[in-house]
Protein backbone atom coordinates (compact mmCIF):
# COMPACT_ATOMS: atom_id res chain seq x y z
CA UNK A 1 0.00 0.00 0.00
CA UNK A 2 3.02 2.46 1.00
CA UNK A 3 4.29 2.09 -2.93
CA UNK A 4 0.93 2.38 -4.33
CA UNK A 5 0.27 5.86 -2.39
CA UNK A 6 4.10 7.13 -3.27
CA UNK A 7 2.99 6.04 -7.06
CA UNK A 8 -0.08 7.56 -7.18
CA UNK A 9 1.46 10.83 -5.52
CA UNK A 10 4.49 10.64 -7.72
CA UNK A 11 2.15 10.60 -10.74
CA UNK A 12 0.04 13.69 -9.50
CA UNK A 13 3.13 15.38 -9.32
CA UNK A 14 4.06 14.80 -12.94
CA UNK A 15 0.84 15.83 -14.19
CA UNK A 16 1.02 18.98 -12.20
CA UNK A 17 4.22 19.89 -13.30
CA UNK A 18 3.39 19.11 -16.85
CA UNK A 19 0.71 22.05 -16.99
CA UNK A 20 3.51 23.99 -15.10
CA UNK A 21 5.47 23.59 -18.24
CA UNK A 22 2.69 24.12 -20.54
CA UNK A 23 1.85 27.49 -18.54
CA UNK A 24 5.46 28.75 -18.42
CA UNK A 25 5.51 28.16 -22.46
CA UNK A 26 2.49 30.28 -23.35
CA UNK A 27 3.59 32.79 -20.95
CA UNK A 28 6.98 32.79 -23.28
CA UNK A 29 8.94 31.95 -20.84
CA UNK A 30 12.30 30.01 -21.60
CA UNK A 31 12.60 26.53 -20.77
CA UNK A 32 16.08 26.66 -18.53
CA UNK A 33 13.80 29.59 -16.66
CA UNK A 34 11.18 27.53 -16.01
CA UNK A 35 13.41 24.37 -14.95
CA UNK A 36 15.33 26.95 -13.20
CA UNK A 37 11.82 27.98 -11.08
CA UNK A 38 11.07 24.41 -10.58
CA UNK A 39 14.64 23.49 -8.70
CA UNK A 40 14.68 26.72 -6.87
CA UNK A 41 10.79 27.35 -5.73
CA UNK A 42 9.91 23.81 -5.89
CA UNK A 43 6.07 24.48 -4.74
CA UNK A 44 3.65 24.61 -7.75
CA UNK A 45 1.40 27.20 -6.55
CA UNK A 46 3.95 29.37 -5.58
CA UNK A 47 5.50 28.51 -9.19
CA UNK A 48 2.00 29.31 -11.04
CA UNK A 49 1.69 32.69 -8.73
CA UNK A 50 5.72 33.42 -10.13
CA UNK A 51 4.56 32.85 -13.70
CA UNK A 52 1.84 34.44 -13.85
CA UNK A 53 2.76 37.36 -12.43
CA UNK A 54 5.85 38.20 -14.05
CA UNK A 55 3.98 36.92 -17.08
CA UNK A 56 1.20 39.62 -16.67
CA UNK A 57 3.63 42.81 -16.00
CA UNK A 58 4.92 42.67 -12.74
CA UNK A 59 8.35 43.72 -11.39
CA UNK A 60 10.32 41.14 -9.93
CA UNK A 61 9.72 42.33 -6.45
CA UNK A 62 6.80 42.55 -6.73
CA UNK A 63 7.09 38.71 -8.16
CA UNK A 64 9.00 37.86 -4.88
CA UNK A 65 6.67 39.22 -2.60
CA UNK A 66 3.80 37.56 -3.87
CA UNK A 67 5.71 33.73 -3.62
CA UNK A 68 7.35 34.54 -0.30
CA UNK A 69 3.36 35.15 1.16
CA UNK A 70 2.54 32.05 -0.93
CA UNK A 71 5.31 30.24 1.00
CA UNK A 72 4.47 30.96 4.24
CA UNK A 73 2.19 28.19 4.30
CA UNK A 74 4.66 26.01 4.21
CA UNK A 75 6.46 27.11 7.59
CA UNK A 76 4.25 24.81 9.74
CA UNK A 77 4.77 21.75 7.53
CA UNK A 78 8.62 22.19 7.97
CA UNK A 79 8.35 22.78 11.86
CA UNK A 80 5.88 19.78 11.98
CA UNK A 81 8.56 17.95 10.14
CA UNK A 82 12.00 19.05 11.07
CA UNK A 83 11.94 17.44 14.30
CA UNK A 84 11.23 13.46 13.61
CA UNK A 85 14.85 14.01 11.53
CA UNK A 86 17.21 15.54 14.43
CA UNK A 87 19.05 13.38 16.56
CA UNK A 88 21.25 14.85 19.10
CA UNK A 89 24.17 15.21 16.58
CA UNK A 90 22.43 17.11 14.20
CA UNK A 91 23.88 20.86 12.78
CA UNK A 92 21.33 22.94 11.44
CA UNK A 93 23.55 23.13 7.79
CA UNK A 94 22.37 19.32 7.62
CA UNK A 95 18.75 20.10 7.81
CA UNK A 96 19.28 22.99 5.23
CA UNK A 97 18.98 20.75 1.81
CA UNK A 98 15.77 18.63 3.81
CA UNK A 99 14.26 22.08 4.55
CA UNK A 100 14.42 22.99 0.99
CA UNK A 101 12.67 19.76 -0.09
CA UNK A 102 9.69 20.28 2.24
CA UNK A 103 6.64 21.20 0.73
CA UNK A 104 3.08 19.28 0.25
CA UNK A 105 3.89 16.17 -1.39
CA UNK A 106 7.41 15.45 0.84
CA UNK A 107 5.57 16.41 4.14
CA UNK A 108 2.42 14.06 3.41
CA UNK A 109 4.78 11.12 2.66
CA UNK A 110 7.38 12.18 5.48
CA UNK A 111 4.87 11.66 8.03
CA UNK A 112 3.57 8.49 6.90
CA UNK A 113 7.17 7.15 5.98
CA UNK A 114 10.04 8.51 8.54
CA UNK A 115 8.55 6.33 11.41
CA UNK A 116 9.59 3.52 9.74
CA UNK A 117 13.54 4.75 9.00
CA UNK A 118 15.83 4.61 11.84
CA UNK A 119 16.41 8.26 12.97
CA UNK A 120 19.75 8.20 12.27
CA UNK A 121 19.33 7.70 8.23
CA UNK A 122 16.19 10.01 8.07
CA UNK A 123 17.79 13.13 6.86
CA UNK A 124 19.65 11.02 3.91
CA UNK A 125 15.91 9.37 3.53
CA UNK A 126 14.62 12.76 2.93
CA UNK A 127 17.26 14.00 0.62
CA UNK A 128 16.74 10.64 -1.54
CA UNK A 129 13.34 11.52 -1.54
CA UNK A 130 13.56 15.00 -2.72
CA UNK A 131 15.80 14.48 -5.14
CA UNK A 132 13.77 12.00 -6.78
CA UNK A 133 10.48 13.98 -6.74
CA UNK A 134 12.77 17.38 -8.51
CA UNK A 135 13.65 14.94 -10.97
CA UNK A 136 10.43 13.47 -11.58
CA UNK A 137 8.78 17.06 -12.25
CA UNK A 138 11.81 18.42 -14.54
CA UNK A 139 11.27 15.67 -16.01
CA UNK A 140 7.42 16.75 -16.73
CA UNK A 141 8.25 20.03 -16.79
CA UNK A 142 10.42 19.63 -19.73
CA UNK A 143 7.54 17.28 -21.17
CA UNK A 144 4.59 19.73 -20.58
CA UNK A 145 6.75 22.48 -22.13
CA UNK A 146 7.08 21.13 -25.50
CA UNK A 147 3.55 19.74 -25.48
CA UNK A 148 2.24 23.05 -24.82
CA UNK A 149 0.82 23.27 -28.41
CA UNK A 150 -0.89 20.77 -28.50
CA UNK A 151 -2.45 20.71 -24.37
CA UNK A 152 -5.84 21.88 -24.58
CA UNK A 153 -6.29 25.14 -22.18
CA UNK A 154 -8.67 23.19 -20.27
CA UNK A 155 -7.07 20.01 -19.52
CA UNK A 156 -3.88 22.13 -18.53
CA UNK A 157 -6.04 24.02 -15.71
CA UNK A 158 -7.63 20.91 -14.83
CA UNK A 159 -4.29 19.06 -13.90
CA UNK A 160 -2.97 21.60 -12.39
CA UNK A 161 -5.95 20.80 -9.46
CA UNK A 162 -4.98 17.35 -8.86
CA UNK A 163 -2.13 18.85 -6.30
CA UNK A 164 -4.30 20.24 -3.74
CA UNK A 165 -6.86 16.97 -4.16
CA UNK A 166 -4.27 14.33 -3.58
CA UNK A 167 -3.46 16.18 -0.49
CA UNK A 168 -6.47 16.12 0.56
CA UNK A 169 -7.18 12.36 0.22
CA UNK A 170 -3.44 11.91 1.63
CA UNK A 171 -4.32 13.88 4.55
CA UNK A 172 -7.07 12.37 5.16
CA UNK A 173 -5.94 8.51 5.08
CA UNK A 174 -2.71 10.21 7.54
CA UNK A 175 -5.68 11.10 10.95
CA UNK A 176 -4.94 9.12 13.32
CA UNK A 177 -6.71 11.04 16.13
CA UNK A 178 -9.61 12.93 16.93
CA UNK A 179 -8.08 16.30 16.44
CA UNK A 180 -6.94 15.39 13.13
CA UNK A 181 -10.17 14.46 11.71
CA UNK A 182 -11.65 17.45 13.65
CA UNK A 183 -9.34 19.93 12.06
CA UNK A 184 -10.01 18.09 8.30
CA UNK A 185 -13.47 18.70 8.53
CA UNK A 186 -13.96 21.83 9.93
CA UNK A 187 -11.62 23.11 7.76
CA UNK A 188 -13.40 22.02 4.62
CA UNK A 189 -17.32 23.14 6.14
CA UNK A 190 -15.55 26.50 7.22
CA UNK A 191 -14.05 27.42 3.98
CA UNK A 192 -17.06 27.90 1.79
CA UNK A 193 -18.68 29.67 4.37
CA UNK A 194 -15.64 31.91 5.21
CA UNK A 195 -15.41 32.68 1.63
CA UNK A 196 -18.36 34.74 1.26
CA UNK A 197 -16.95 36.76 3.27
CA UNK A 198 -14.51 37.70 0.24
CA UNK A 199 -11.38 38.81 2.27
CA UNK A 200 -8.81 36.94 0.13
CA UNK A 201 -7.48 34.54 2.58
CA UNK A 202 -9.90 32.55 2.80
CA UNK A 203 -8.01 29.24 3.21
CA UNK A 204 -5.97 30.89 5.89
CA UNK A 205 -8.77 32.19 8.09
CA UNK A 206 -10.47 28.74 7.82
CA UNK A 207 -7.25 26.67 8.50
CA UNK A 208 -6.38 28.92 11.47
CA UNK A 209 -9.86 28.29 12.67
CA UNK A 210 -10.39 24.94 12.36
CA UNK A 211 -6.63 24.14 13.50
CA UNK A 212 -7.06 25.99 17.22
CA UNK A 213 -10.41 24.37 17.82
CA UNK A 214 -9.06 20.95 17.12
CA UNK A 215 -6.26 21.65 19.23
CA UNK A 216 -8.39 22.99 22.00
CA UNK A 217 -10.58 19.94 21.83
CA UNK A 218 -7.45 17.90 21.86
CA UNK A 219 -5.78 19.99 24.99
CA UNK A 220 -9.17 19.27 26.97
CA UNK A 221 -9.46 15.62 25.97
CA UNK A 222 -5.82 15.14 27.23
CA UNK A 223 -6.24 16.84 30.79
CA UNK A 224 -9.81 15.12 31.09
Amino acid sequence: MSGVASTVLTLVLFATYLGIGALAHDSHFSLGWVLGSTLLVWAGPAQIILISTIGSGATAVQAAIAVTVSAIRLFPMVVSVLPLMRTPQTKRHHLLLATHFIAVTLWVECYRLLPQVPRERRIAFTHGLGCGLVVVCMIATTLGYGLAANLPPLFAAAILLLTPLAFLLSTARNCRQVSDVLALVLGLALFPLVSLLHTGVDILISGITAGSIAYGVHWWRERA
